[in-house]
């Protein structure tokens, strides 16, 4: 017969299964000893958009990591000594063994330098097969790309670059501008995902679009130094069969990853690329290792054109004539530099007191230079004034002649320098851009203030050698520029095309990418959620073809928008003499 006790617990262990049962927990029941039939789980939520599956893996070098020699006792690490060992013996042994430690501490010591050089940026003339990382000829998957871009990029002509009219596109019939802006607009608003692919490692910083109308090649610089070279309509690499693989998440095109600058880190940033005005053959990169280097297609040879020393490069552009380039930097500078004449020949102006974060060169008077910078300003010089300015300092360390912000300041005020500024125009914040558009006569700027802005320079304020009667802009839109610490800073992009209206192109925070005209129309919105889930922050378009515009995002992912109609990859052609085994 069940004791007092036992019948209490029997009651207690009811009471608390009946109140488990209210409460629907399951698994304390079952932990008590009840059996129940678990609920089924419920099923998983599926993402509306996947990211592009990278068709190939990086080589990345594994470093091996050494733990070091354990402590001992120096006791046990002693050898046992001979018995029978005679001095001499005894002394020989003791310097053998002295010589083997010094030798082994000599070798530690010589690979430490190699290795700490080896970090560090490299100034020489580097191969493409050095940039593309495939010295090893035994590597046959690496031959095959360096053959196959040496072929795409002989292949490409060596387009110059167009230079537009200050009064094209200007119409006295409002009606007939309509109907241009109008057409343009149709165009545009066909543009979809024609292709995907995660062309760098890295955060995409800037991208350039190159002029051959014969095929879609896309420059695309990232956080670690390394350039991108993406052909969307080339042949995919071959992937393994997988019968769960989505067709539409897979790459599309070919790409190339260059190890433009060095050390692979973030100190290596590539910040600006831009393409020689006579020769697209060309490509310019700047980095944050404060060195640009120019990259020859015929050649595939990179060399340094110019080092700034220690100050970051943010921004740079050439004349139309490709031979004099103005170079920004983090210390409120610009740089005058004339490729003909070398380094030795520069210039540095300290035209603001804080951070030029970018300089553009009017392409039709080239001697009208616009500047936008941290200290809130947008601001137009007139370069041919510079050469008044006098008491610049050579620096014993530098071959560049520098002239301090208090010398052009104080210059400006003077009657000689009156001329030197033109027009300025404070933003609430810094100003993240400012830009030309091909025809030299409207300027988009952007600003952390979240508005885009433009103005519209006449003729004959170009013309004059007075102040602009006036700087404001005609047009302000509200724009979400916050993209904060992880994201590329939001820049509007002209298109270089010159046989159409003028536009240009900026990523939006929420997702979709925005097109503007010149008169600050909104053309298109450019987006689809079903395969885009990042922003877009870095924009480009194409300088002969309206239809195209490419864009990259914080990982390293790229997409193309075309027209979908006539955009069909060629097909494969298999490299001659190459194993692709």
């Amino acid at each position: 017969m069940p004791t007092a006790y036992e019948l209490e617990r029997q009651a207690n262990i009811a009471r608390n299964k009946a109140l488990l049962d209210e409460l629907a927990l399951t698994d304390a029941v079952n932990n008590l000893g009840f059996s129940k039939k678990p609920p089924p789980p419920s099923p998983k939520a599926k993402t509306k958009a996947k990211p592009v599956q990278s068709a190939k893996r990086a080589k990345r070098e594994v470093a091996e990591v050494s733990a070091g020699p354990r402590r001992q006792s120096a006791r046990l690490k002693r050898p046992a000594g001979d018995p029978d060992e005679s001095p001499e013996k005894k002394r020989a042994r003791l310097q053998a063994e002295e010589g083997q430690r010094r030798e082994a501490e000599n070798e530690r010591l010589q690979a430490e330098e190699r290795e700490r050089q080896a970090r560090k940026p490299r100034h020489q003339d580097l191969e493409l097969e050095t940039l593309l990382g495939v010295e090893n000829t035994e590597d046959k998957d690496g031959q095959k790309d360096l053959w196959m871009l040496k072929d795409t990029m002989i292949n490409v002509w060596p387009r110059p670059q167009r230079t537009g009219t200050h009064d094209s596109f200007t119409y006295e019939d409002v009606t007939e501008e309509e109907r241009e802006i109008s057409d343009l607009k149709e165009k545009l608003t066909k543009l979809k995902i024609v292709a995907r692919a995660k062309v760098t490692m890295n955060r995409v910083y800037c991208a350039q679009y190159h002029p051959e109308k014969s095929k879609d090649l896309i420059f695309f610089g990232d956080k670690h130094g390394q350039l991108g070279i993406w052909d969307p309509r080339a042949p995919a690499d071959e992937v393994e069969d997988d019968e769960d693989a989505d067709p539409d998440a897979q790459e599309g095109g070919k790409y190339w990853r260059l190890q433009m600058h060095w050390p692979a880190t973030s100190r290596s940033s590539i910040s600006c690329i831009r393409f020689d005005p006579t020769n697209s053959h060309s490509i310019y990169t700047s980095s944050y290792d404060c060195t640009i280097r120019c990259l020859s297609m015929g050649s595939g040879i990179s060399k340094e054109i110019f080092s700034s020393g220690d100050v970051l490069i943010n921004s740079y552009d050439f004349d139309p004539a490709g031979r004099v380039v103005w170079i920004s930097d983090a210390a409120g500078g610009v740089t005058h530099f004339d490729t003909r004449l070398g380094q030795s020949k520069a210039t540095w102006y300290g035209l603001s007191k804080e951070k030029i974060g970018s300089v553009s060169v009017n392409p039709t008077s080239p001697h009208f230079l616009l500047t936008a910078s941290n200290s809130r300003s947008l601001r137009i010089w007139d370069t041919r004034n510079l050469a008044g300015l006098a008491g610049g300092s050579k620096p014993s360390s530098s071959d560049i002649v520098e002239y301090e912000n208090a010398t052009v300041e104080d210059f400006c005020k003077s009657a000689n320098g009156s001329a030197l500024l033109r027009a300025e125009w404070s933003h609430k914040k810094s100003v993240s851009s400012a830009y030309w558009d091909p025809r030299g006569r409207t300027i988009v700027s952007t600003s952390y203030d979240d508005t885009i802005r433009l103005w519209d320079i006449s003729s004959s304020a170009l013309d004059s050698n007075d102040q602009f009667a006036s700087s404001r802009p005609f047009k302000h839109i509200s724009h979400d520029c916050q993209t904060g610490k992880w994201l590329t800073i939001l820049k509007a992009q002209w298109t270089q095309n010159l046989d159409v209206y003028p536009h240009f192109t900026i990523g939006n925070m929420n997702h979709s990418v925005n097109i503007f005209s010149a008169k600050g129309d909104l053309l298109a919105n450019l987006s689809d959620r079903s395969k885009i889930t990042a922003v877009q922050a870095v924009t480009c378009s194409h300088p002969s073809i309206i239809e195209r515009v490419a864009t990259g995002n914080a990982s390293g992912r790229c997409v193309l928008w075309a027209s979908p109609e006539g955009f069909e990859p060629p097909e494969e052609d298999e490299p001659e003499g190459v194993d692709a085994s």
